[in-house]
């Protein structure tokens, strides 16, 4: 499993890259947990200043495993794991910045609202597709999108579910910059090693401050969308959508 999530250290950076190219980096149970835990190692860790998020392959993340998903949905701990790795995101003192490309899907575009800088790839292709398979959104996304960007613009993408590109994505300012394919994890590598020549201390405090007006509602949202997220599990909808999904993947 360690294989499924990789580790780097340059200089000050650490580059956390999920390593399931074969599956578009679709997130299983023990990855969210072993995501949290390197994510809250870094920010324990005095020698790291940036945490650096990538994805091997041509696709960032392809959001959660279904066939793992449904395996364990009867557990409310299956809920949580995910939880837990969206709040240890939320909560990073320290700046975390993803490099994205191709697809990026469900949590792989939520997670992103909790990045201090995005840079994607031309090709990038984000989708919430939560509502159309009878489910809700999550990550604090009903807070943040709306907040970010309008209800309307936030229903059309959340609730309609509603693709979109990097273009899109730069103009509501969900990613901070867009480049080639060729030339993503060279500029993500460049901006994170800058980031991390920065004062720490006063990064950190700027990031604080930032965050400080709505972080604890933030928190609270995500309990909420988890909590009705499992209770969604169980509809009709959502049923018969995980098993038209696992019938066309077999």
């Amino acid at each position: 499993m360690d294989d499924l999530i990789q580790q780097e250290q340059r200089d000050a950076v650490v580059e956390i890259q999920l390593n399931r190219p074969e599956k578009k980096n679709a997130l299983t149970l023990p990855m969210y947990r072993q995501l949290s835990e390197r994510l809250k190692a870094a920010d324990e860790n005095p020698k790291v200043n940036v945490i650096l998020l990538t994805g091997a392959g041509d696709s960032f993340s392809a959001g959660n495993d279904i066939g793992d998903f449904v395996a364990s949905v009867d557990d409310p701990q299956s809920v949580k794991v995910i939880i837990h790795f969206l709040h240890t995101l939320a909560a990073m003192k320290k700046p975390v910045i993803a490099a994205i490309q191709g697809d990026a899907v469900g949590i792989g575009t939520t997670l992103l609202l909790h990045c201090d800088l995005v840079i994607a790839a031309d090709n990038l292709r984000c989708l919430m597709p939560f509502v159309r398979m009878g489910l809700l959104p999550e990550g604090g996304s009903t807070l943040l999108f709306p907040r970010m960007i309008g209800h309307q613009s936030a229903f059309e993408l959340m609730v309609e579910g509603s693709a979109f590109g990097a273009a899109r994505g730069r103009e509501i300012g969900l990613i901070n910059q867009v480049v080639g394919l060729d030339e993503l994890k060279e500029v993500a590598r460049s901006r994170a090693q800058a980031l991390a020549d920065l004062p720490i201390e006063s990064v950190k405090a700027s990031k604080q401050l930032m965050k400080k007006d709505y972080l604890e509602q933030l928190h609270s949202v995500m309990d909420e969308e988890g909590e009705l997220f499992y209770q969604s599990l169980f509809s009709r909808e959502a049923r018969q959508a995980f098993s038209a999904f696992l019938h066309k993947n077999r």
